[in-house]
């Protein structure tokens, strides 16, 4: 999967496995700066349903380091900053 760098003000969103079915992307930009705590009321926005089929059991990585998505009840809020790349990794299963 090749990756553009995301315009000027913008940082690069990944979705792997079910998010990226859901989204029907690979891969998006979306404008910065943005609280973490804010990514997935804003992803909910654009995919309504998102949240209670994908964001509510996957991870996410802020520049390849999984961070912790806080629920806004007086966590520690990272900002995600232009040119940051966020992934949403669902829950994947082998057999």
């Amino acid at each position: 999967m090749s990756d553009p760098k995301p315009p000027k003000g913008h940082f690069h969103i990944l979705y792997f496995a079910t998010a990226g079915s859901f989204t029907n992307k690979e891969h998006e930009a979306i404008p910065a700066p943005l609280p973490l705590s804010q990514l997935f009321h804003v992803l909910e926005e654009k995919y309504p349903g998102m949240t209670e089929k994908v964001l509510k059991s996957c991870m996410v990585t802020v520049n390849l380091e999984y961070a912790d998505v806080p629920k806004g009840d007086g966590d520690e809020d990272k900002t995600i900053e232009e040119g940051d790349e966020v992934a949403i990794v669902p829950p994947v299963s082998s057999g």
